[in-house]
Parts: C-alpha cells; sequence; structure tokens
C-alpha cells in the first residue's frame, strides 16, 4: 500500500491558517514509542530501588542481622500485654544496643491506677529524679514505680536517664542487679516499673528511725559482696563495660535475705574500651562524698571511678557514718571527712576506733580488718592504685573474710 492510500485512510480535520500540517503516520508511530520506552525507564528507575531495599529488609529481620528495636508505651495496651509490638529505627539506642523488648508497655493510666493516683502515702523513696511509689498491678503484682519528676522529665538531662536505664536494665539480668519490668512513656510522663524489694534501701538501714542495731556485720558483709558482685558483672562480663557512675547506699535495695540489688542506672553510661583504662569524657556524675578525685578534677569517668565509690561504700557500712558529713575529730570542733579520717584510723592500726557501735561486733576483728584493707585499697587516690572490681570480688571472698 503506498503512501497515497495510507493518507486517504486516516480521519482529516479542518485546516486553519495557524494550525501545522499533520504528522507523517511513521513519524507520529515513533513519537509514540520513545514516549513509552521514557516512561517505562522512569518506572524501572523507581521500582528497582524500593525492591533492592525490600529484599535487603527482608534480609535483616530474616537472617542473623539483628534490628535495632525500640518498644513503645500506649495507653490502649493492657498491663499484661507482652510488648511485641516494635518500632525500628536506626539511631535511637542510647548504647548502641537493644531495648529489651520483653518488658511490659503499661500506661500512665494502669499506673495511675496501682499508686491510687500517685498518692503521697504509696511514696517509698524520693530522690532527685523524683518519687518511687508501692503499687498493685490489675494482675495483682507489687511492684515499685519510679516517676520522673515532670521538669526532670521534661528536659533533655531526665529523657537520657530514662532511656540509660531502660537499656541497660532492660537488656542485663543478674542476681545483684534490681530487675526492671516495664516502663511507660506517655507524653512528659517517664516512669519505670520495678520488683519490690521490701526491705528497702541501704540507706534506710543505716540511719533510718527504726534500723538502729538491725544491721549486724554478717549482713553488712553480704550486702558489701552483693554490690562488688554486680559491678564486677557490669564492668567485666560486658563488652564494653558498663559504668555505673553514682554507687551511693541509697541506691543499693535489699531483698528478704538480705541480698543486694544495685538499682538507680539513670547515670550509667557505656565505656569507651577495656573496663580497667578506659575512660569516658562526660561530665562529672555521682554525689557527693562517693565521687572520686579524678572526676572532681574534671577527668573523665571510668571503671576505677566506679571502684572508688564502692570504696566509700564500704567504709560508710564499717562506720556508720554518712560520707557527705564531716567528722568532729577533737573536743576544739575539728572536723575532717569522713574518708580520710577513716583511712588514716585504718592506716595507723587504730580501725576499731572507726567501727559502727550499732553492730555490736564481737570476735570479728580480723574480718574487719581484712574488709577495711579492701575498702582502704578501693580509696586510693591514684586510680592505678586501685584494684579492678574482679579482684574486689577475689579479695571479699577472701578466706579472712569467711
Amino acid at each position: 500500500m503506498d503512501d497515497s492510500i495510507t493518507s486517504s485512510l486516516l480521519p482529516t480535520r479542518p485546516r486553519t491558517a495557524s494550525s501545522p500540517p499533520p504528522l507523517p503516520l511513521p513519524v507520529a508511530m515513533d513519537r509514540v514509542f520513545q514516549a513509552l520506552v521514557a516512561t517505562l525507564a522512569a518506572s524501572a528507575a523507581i521500582l528497582l530501588p524500593c525492591l533492592a531495599i525490600a529484599y535487603l529488609c527482608h534480609r535483616r529481620t530474616s537472617g542473623g542481622v539483628k534490628p535495632h528495636c525500640r518498644c513503645y508505651s500506649s495507653s490502649a495496651l493492657p498491663v499484661t500485654a507482652p510488648s511485641r509490638s516494635c518500632e525500628r529505627v536506626s539511631s535511637w539506642s542510647f548504647y548502641g544496643s537493644d531495648v529489651d523488648c520483653s518488658l511490659k508497655m503499661l500506661s500512665l493510666d494502669d499506673l495511675a491506677g496501682a499508686t491510687g493516683g500517685f498518692s503521697p502515702d504509696n511514696i517509698i523513696g524520693d530522690g532527685s529524679f523524683g518519687f518511687v511509689y508501692r503499687a498493685v498491678l490489675p494482675d495483682g503484682a507489687d511492684v515499685a514505680v519510679k516517676r520522673l519528676s515532670a521538669d526532670r522529665a521534661s528536659g533533655g538531662a531526665g529523657n537520657r536517664e530514662f532511656q540509660a536505664e531502660l537499656e541497660v536494665l532492660g537488656r542485663l539480668s543478674h542476681p545483684n542487679l534490681a530487675r526492671l519490668l516495664g516502663y511507660c512513656a506517655a507524653g512528659s510522663d517517664r516512669l519505670l516499673v520495678y520488683e519490690l524489694l521490701e526491705l528497702g534501701s541501704l540507706d534506710a538501714w543505716l540511719y533510718g528511725d527504726a534500723a538502729a542495731g538491725q544491721l549486724p556485720w554478717p549482713a553488712r558483709l553480704r550486702i558489701a559482696r552483693g554490690v562488688a558482685a554486680a559491678l564486677a558483672f557490669l564492668h567485666h562480663g560486658n563488652d564494653p563495660a558498663i559504668l555505673h557512675r553514682d554507687i551511693k547506699a541509697s541506691n543499693v535495695l535489699l531483698d528478704e535475705g538480705f541480698e543486694a540489688k544495685l538499682a538507680d542506672f539513670g547515670l550509667a553510661r557505656i565505656a569507651a574500651g577495656g573496663p580497667a583504662e578506659s575512660h569516658l569524657s562526660t561530665q562529672a556524675a555521682g554525689t557527693a562524698g562517693y565521687m572520686a578525685p579524678e572526676l572532681r578534677a574534671g577527668v573523665g569517668a571510668s571503671a576505677k571511678a566506679d571502684v572508688y565509690s564502692f570504696g566509700v561504700l564500704m567504709m560508710e557500712m564499717v562506720t556508720g557514718r554518712r560520707p557527705s558529713w564531716p567528722v568532729r575529730i577533737n573536743m576544739k570542733g575539728k572536723e575532717v571527712e569522713m574518708l580520710k579520717w577513716a583511712r588514716e584510723k585504718v592506716e595507723m592500726g587504730t580501725a576499731s576506733e572507726i567501727v559502727d557501735r550499732q553492730m555490736a561486733i564481737q570476735g570479728e576483728g580480723r574480718e574487719m580488718s581484712a574488709f577495711l584493707n579492701v575498702a582502704r585499697r578501693c580509696t586510693e587516690e591514684n586510680p592505678k592504685h586501685r584494684p579492678s572490681m574482679e579482684e574486689v570480688v577475689q579479695m571479699l571472698s577472701n578466706s579472712e573474710l569467711n
């Protein structure tokens, strides 16, 4: 068929002076084909990357690579619901690790009901973070609810403390660590739910009104060993090591058998390297009286700073004196720091003068001397002269302390 016949079969339209002449059929078909090819190429350019991303995501979730997983609270979830619904994110994790998604996600309404509307009558502890409440969950479980105060929860520091406790206790398990059961993050509210330890804190047993004479030497030795075991696990049982950074009597909780449970990991951080010499360049953190001298001098925290704080705690348990309160050493009213006073007595061989008389020590002089020698080594001014927590555990297991 020639071009004249083909042209006669095409529809025609009136031509005006401004209308361009119609394109010949081969040219028009060629342009349609080019447009189709361009459309297919653009579609492929969009579709292929999407397919590649989907494939990689499938490999990450079904293969050996575990995605970062953030469990988030929802007021619609019942208290007993396990937190299996997770939002995958790439940068939320404060430590580069995952929050344990077995933690219960609790609603603010449930926790308010469990604490009697956060009644002052149910307060069992307090601190700079806020209050701790006794609570009974709808399933009958007795728990302790730690609620960050509004000003801390709304600020960056308070939220970091909340995340730190979630991520440390959410993924660790040890007999001497307080057990984290669940949490709630609703609006500006930040709450953590722990196992309830009926005996309360070591601080309350050392200084509370009803504590006089109720914490004998064997119980204090058991508590010290428990805290040492917890710190050795944090420093040497994890890679990289975990620094607690706030060892003190109020952060040591006790179960019914006077087994110590280390708590309050709001200041905890990961050490950048081995536990012995690694340092963390952050602001000085801790509590007056327990802080290592290098922290007060502006040097970054290390595992040896935790060792120092533990040594102070040991001295406190023997003397029954707060490390933040000075000791009057003569009739003229001269005062010195508790730790300096205790160390001088130990070094002079007169440690019996610093022993808390409420313990009614009888025949434990050799044990006490060995215990105080460990405390003295832990509180050396130079961090290099302090033992590691593994070494402390070994020393506290020495035959002289059995």
